[in-house]
């Protein structure tokens, strides 16, 4: 060992080079040898270029992940309901609790904003869940031009080395294939009926996917095997939407389903590049809506199955590190702001929505 000469001079020194302290002196100098040791090993891997300093796995990963949930233009049914209050904008609460209940808090996205709005925003949060539900893409200031914005300033984050993920259900995985593919006109989506609860068919090589890698094998076998996933939509994305506007190098299509006619729909699907994902289907219903006539699949089969998709979303935001400034901005921001209505029995879909006013104005 490199010091184990110049301590030894020192050792000598300090033993006067006489018999009588010899014995005494190697002793301390075994001991100052083995703390010399230990000091050297310390500092050169503080010291050494390029050297690494291990997180521990508490702090390799954001355990108080923020989400944000895009809202959507109002229905014109709930609109009739609450005619005074003039609401533009909503959110289904399944979708709040969904995230919540995967370890998660929502701050609620609106629509309508500019572009610095929501660069602002995705800096304190840690990723977007585009939600399902029932609205047009060609409408100015509204959830399309909202996602727009969003999966824009996401590619930046992620090319910049900062992990964004985003999540798509429904509507809102048809909108992030139809913003890639230019947001032309037709746009690429077909119609296409599906109200029926599926299984998902899995690709042959699904367990390569991010999604999928790890996800248990009893879940797979129930997604496989059991009509768990709930479907209710009219228009699709098909694996011809893909290979038409070239998105398959970037898309990969990891399950199909059926829709009432016959044709085979995308039910899952991946980015190859940025954490961004999709699925046709409805997760947040099994566990969170609860009107009857839709037959929802609530089995704890089907609730254990369907909550695999947020645990595993959430589980990607929590590799992003974006914060608030402090609790007190935080508490602006979430969706506890914001009192859920009991929507489900005035007819509506839903069992509860969120309701924001013009444009959906933050409470202090």
């Amino acid at each position: 060992m490199i010091l184990q000469p110049i301590v030894m001079d020192i050792c000598h020194i300090a033993s006067g080079r006489t018999r009588r302290w010899l014995t005494a002196a190697d002793s301390w100098c075994a001991i100052l040898i083995m703390k010399a040791a230990l000091l050297f090993v310390v500092v050169y891997f503080l010291r050494c270029e390029g050297a690494v300093i291990v997180k521990t796995t508490s702090d390799a990963v954001n355990n108080r992940p923020i989400i944000g949930v895009l809202s959507q233009e109002q229905s014109m049914y709930l609109h009739t309901k609450y005619p005074e209050e003039n609401y533009t904008s909503y959110i289904a609460s399944s979708y709040v609790k969904d995230v919540e209940a995967s370890g998660a808090r929502v701050v609620p996205i609106m629509i309508g904003k500019d572009r610095s709005y929501y660069q602002e925003l995705m800096q304190k949060i840690n990723g977007v869940l585009m939600p399902g539900g029932a609205t047009y893409f060609n409408q100015s200031d509204g959830f399309a031009d909202a996602g727009q914005h969003i999966l824009d300033i996401a590619k930046e984050l992620n090319d910049a080395g900062d992990y964004f993920p985003i999540f798509g259900t429904c509507l809102g995985f048809e909108l992030l294939i139809i913003l890639e593919s230019g947001r032309g006109d037709p746009e690429n989506r077909i119609r296409c009926y599906s109200y029926d609860n599926l299984p998902l068919n899995f690709t042959e090589d699904f367990r390569s996917s991010k999604m999928f890698k790890n996800a248990p094998e009893d879940v797979i076998n129930l997604l496989k095997n059991e009509d768990v996933t709930v479907n209710a939509h009219q228009f699709c994305i098909v694996d011809e939407n893909l290979k038409s506007h070239n998105l398959t190098e970037h898309w990969r299509v990891t399950s199909h389903s059926d829709d009432l006619y016959g044709v085979t729909f995308i039910a899952s699907v991946e980015h190859t590049r940025y954490p961004f994902y999709g699925v046709q289907f409805h997760p947040e219903k099994s566990a969170f809506e609860w009107k009857l006539n839709k037959h929802y699949p609530s089995s704890a089969e089907a609730i254990k199955a369907n909550r695999y998709f947020m645990d595993f979303f959430v589980n990607e935001c929590r590799k992003s590190f974006h914060t608030f400034e402090n609790a007190a901005e935080e508490n602006q921001y979430v969706i506890y702001n914001y009192e859920p209505h009991f929507t489900g029995v005035l007819g509506s879909a839903y069992h509860q929505c969120y309701l924001f006013e013009p444009r959906g104005t933050v409470k202090g």
